[in-house]
């Protein structure tokens, strides 16, 4: 029987994308070039640094919203939230661009995505009230797909969005989305949590030629399209949740614009809330490294294959030499022959006393806890004893 592996990069970006079945992965911005796009089967790989108060926003709740009263209720939130909604027009040696993003803080800063500002010559920041003002990018994180911009506004034309707990969400909430798409400024659209935990390739490429992924991601039914790249995600308490990202699609217009499936992923804030002041400081964002290759999919064939007695965990595929997990002892598997699954690696199922169900909640774990410098354990199955294996998280490369 012939095993389809999909490889996911964990640090190294050595994946082998897995199949799309026909489907793309687009960040909704409008540009005068073609959309980025980026395979589905990208996954998540490493955690944000400690992170360093700047001026953050506290998170100061709404009135939480009844579930009798939403319709009557949502014109209330959007007259509350939209002050701090802004449309980003750029403009570039490829031609001009749409985005989203949103107020942080009083300071004039303005969160939105990397791919929104990439490489920008001329940054136009339009807010609700009619305000138009230039912008600057200050930073930027290509791991995560974030950047920031500065404006030099009065305070009290700036509404920072009270920031929520991604953690917090559950699949079924209720969400709104806010933004610019196809340069309808200021649209709301209404959906759900359809999944927490997805990954994307991110936009950072490592030496090997291939991307580091990006994790945790929230996937939503709620309608994102072009130009809602970096707008908000928010609860119904009038939160910012997630920072709309990218859409999966299956085509697009005659206009070359991707056609919305009802699935669109978002950043999700708890990330951003933990790189966003250290890149306000620094400039710059740490992000944890393993070091190793996981595969992203195991069947029941496959765990057959591995022959052990248990259907759940994270196989590692590939160990960098020299690499955190090589210098703790993980051992990745002897083949990749893709006729037989590739035998001989750990099979992770557990992290600092926490279930691995999947590669989904590894990640997740790391990207919620950890930072370069910090310490985790495994539990791994090998040779299908239980053992345990204490790693020092790097920096990547």
């Amino acid at each position: 029987m012939k095993h389809f592996t999909v490889f996911v990069v964990l640090t190294l970006a050595f994946a082998m994308l897995a199949c799309s079945f026909g489907s793309t992965i687009f960040t909704p911005t409008i540009s005068a070039t073609s959309p980025v796009s980026a395979t589905t089967a990208a996954q998540p790989t490493s955690r944000p640094a400690a992170t360093i108060a700047v001026n953050a926003p506290q998170d100061v709740a709404p009135p939480i919203l009844s579930g009798t009263d939403v319709d009557s209720r949502l014109p209330e939130l959007y007259e509350k939230v939209i002050p701090g909604v802004v449309s980003i027009l750029t403009v570039g040696d490829q031609g001009g661009g749409l985005g989203s993003g949103f107020v942080y803080d009083k300071n004039g800063h303005i969160i939105t995505n990397f791919h929104v500002v990439d490489g920008a010559s001329d940054l136009e920041v339009d807010f609700a009230s009619g305000l138009k003002v230039r912008a600057e990018v200050v930073a930027t994180d290509l791991d995560s797909d974030l950047a920031i911009v500065k404006v030099n506004a009065s305070p009290d034309q700036l509404i920072p969005l009270s920031l929520g707990d991604s953690d917090q969400l559950l699949v079924g909430q209720q969400v709104i989305a806010l933004g610019n798409p196809f340069g309808l400024t200021g649209t709301m659209t209404l959906g759900i949590v359809s999944a927490k935990g997805r990954t994307l390739d991110s936009l950072r490429q490592a030496s090997s030629g291939n991307y580091f992924s990006s994790g945790d991601i929230i996937q939503t039914d709620a309608s994102i399209n072009p130009g809602n790249s970096g707008g908000p995600l928010l609860n119904l308490n009038g939160q910012v949740i997630g920072i709309n990202r990218a859409i999966r699609t299956t085509g697009t217009t005659a206009s070359g614009d991707p056609v919305n499936s009802g699935i669109g992923f978002a950043v999700p804030i708890n990330i951003v809330k933990r790189v966003v002041p250290v890149l306000i400081a620094q400039g710059s964002y740490d992000y944890p490294y393993l070091g190793i290759t996981f595969s992203s999919f195991l069947s029941l064939a496959d765990y057959e294959a591995l022959g052990v007695d248990r259907t759940s965990g994270a196989y590692i595929m590939e160990v960098a030499e020299g690499g955190p997990g090589d210098q703790a002892g993980l051992r990745g598997a002897r083949s990749t022959n893709l006729n037989t699954f590739p035998q001989g690696g750990d099979l992770v199922i557990g992290v600092d006393d926490r279930p691995v169900m999947d590669f989904g909640d590894l990640i997740g774990y790391i990207l919620e806890n950890k930072s370069p410098g910090d310490k985790v354990t495994f539990t791994i199955l090998r040779d299908n004893q239980e053992k345990e294996v204490v790693i020092t998280l790097g920096k990547r490369p």
